[in-house]
């Protein structure tokens, strides 16, 4: 699964199971009767959902547990007094097993109460006010958004979860991908993102859906989490740069195209053994597959299955600005498996 995400506001925390807690939660929900349908069901299916993300224009997310100690140290800058029990109590288990036990205890049902979520977000304000001469603080990112997130979800336990997580920023270009058991929450600007084929999603909260704790538990890596930040690999001389994840079901290229020639090819062929979907990001051009042909201007896309030939694509014009300056930017999403029905008359056609 391919798709454009802009985002202009929060979008709420999921967790993505492994395979095998894929199969198994499956299993366990069919015994149980929940039906596929059912508003309390977690697992839709018995796949894992592992996925990346490319950022468009300036992307802001959170992304996995940050380290234990470097948490303590955000909470004790807020100077909230009611947040000491919590650096305390991670000051003695400053690992994966204090994140999860602070994890767990905040989101659990009547704790944290609102109050402390009034404490904490009143404690934001002072803090992003406070550093001289206009300065931002260490956390000056972490602490507005759990004011953000406070404001847009009031006495939500995930405002406070927000606390415990990586805060990322990417520039474009620039990828993220996360494994299973990685809570994430994407904030916002624009960003293709590609996926395994898969529904199921653990809720962490910041959203009006079923959030089941017990369950987000059991599938939640608590481990501290480097930020996977991912940046494309050069495939050879032909303008492609490939986005590599270990997910068997899809890769991510992008394909730069320059017209006038000193920053890239302005023509390529691509092979891939499998359903392709072409994103036209910036400027355009013109996507070949056998008789087929596709006029691909930026935000347009289209699907190449996996029975088409092979796609050549050709720079329209020059592009004086673009995403990546001075070139045709087109990103190819590779699927696994997929199906189109072509276009026998071989006309020439405009991308949707």
């Amino acid at each position: 699964m391919l798709k454009v995400l802009a985002a202009e506001q929060p979008l709420s925390p999921p967790a993505h199971p492994s395979a095998a807690q894929a199969r198994d939660g499956f299993e366990r929900e069919n015994a149980a009767g929940i039906a596929l349908v059912s508003p309390v069901r977690n697992y839709r299916d018995d796949s894992h959902k592992p996925e990346l993300v490319v950022a468009l224009s300036k992307f802001e997310a959170l992304a996995g547990f940050r380290d234990a100690r470097r948490t303590a140290e955000l909470l004790t800058a807020l100077g909230v007094a009611e947040l000491d029990p919590y650096v305390e109590q991670l000051a003695e288990h400053p690992n994966s097993s204090g994140v999860r036990a602070l994890f767990t205890q905040w989101m659990s049902v009547g704790s944290p109460d609102v109050t402390l979520i009034t404490d904490v977000l009143d404690g934001c304000e002072p803090y992003l006010s406070a550093q001289p001469h206009g300065t931002a603080g260490e956390f000056a990112a972490e602490v507005q958004t759990a004011l953000d997130l406070g404001r847009r979800y009031p006495g939500d336990p995930g405002v406070l979860a927000s606390l415990l997580l990586n805060r990322v920023s990417l520039e474009p270009g620039e990828g993220l991908h996360l494994a299973a058991g990685n809570l994430h929450a994407y904030l916002r600007g624009t960003a293709v993102e590609i996926m395994a084929n898969s529904d199921n999603v653990l809720r962490g909260g910041l959203t009006p859906k079923h959030v089941d704790l017990p369950e987000l538990l059991r599938v939640l890596d608590f481990d501290p989490l480097e930020v996977p930040m991912l940046r494309p690999a050069a495939n050879g001389l032909d303008g492609t740069l490939v986005y590599e994840t270990a997910a068997p079901e899809f890769q991510l290229t992008r394909v730069e195209l320059d017209k006038s020639g000193p920053h890239g090819p302005d023509a390529i062929s691509i092979e891939v053994d499998g359903p392709q979907i072409l994103v036209c990001t910036a400027g355009s051009a013109v996507a070949s597959s056998g008789l087929e042909k596709f006029n691909l201007r930026q935000g347009q896309a289209v699907w190449i299955s996996a029975s088409d030939p092979a796609i050549s694509l050709q720079a329209e014009k020059i592009k004086r600005r673009s995403l990546w300056p001075l070139s045709e930017s087109v990103l190819v999403g590779y699927h696994s498996e997929g199906l189109r029905e072509g276009n026998p008359q071989g006309t020439e056609q405009e991308a949707v």
